[in-house]
């Protein structure tokens, strides 16, 4: 699971990005980032998603390409299976709130 505060002033440039498929076509984890995005959660102000990876350290190249830019106080934390986290954060509001 992912947690991370996004840069509210770039979140209109993310979405931009997500919309128009740019990340999706980044390789080898555009598609994977892609539909963690467009499926992130928010409590407060941290977003929330579940992101199967398999870097160490976790998701360096998503970070270097997309993260780091749109994104602060990003951390990681393992969880055991895509159900389980989906279960933590499906109560959770969209990122997007519907975008």
């Amino acid at each position: 699971m992912v947690k991370a505060r996004p840069r509210k002033d770039l979140s209109d440039n993310l979405l931009k990005e997500l919309s128009s498929g740019v990340i999706s076509k980044m390789r080898p984890f555009g598609q994977s980032l892609q539909n963690s995005l467009q499926n992130a959660r928010i409590d407060s102000d941290i977003a929330l998603w579940i992101e199967e990876d398999y870097c160490s350290p976790p998701l360096a190249m998503e970070r270097e390409a997309v993260l780091d830019r749109y994104f602060d106080n990003i951390t990681v934390e393992k969880i055991r299976s895509e159900k389980e986290g989906l279960n933590m954060i499906g109560s959770k509001p969209q990122l997007w709130g519907g975008k």
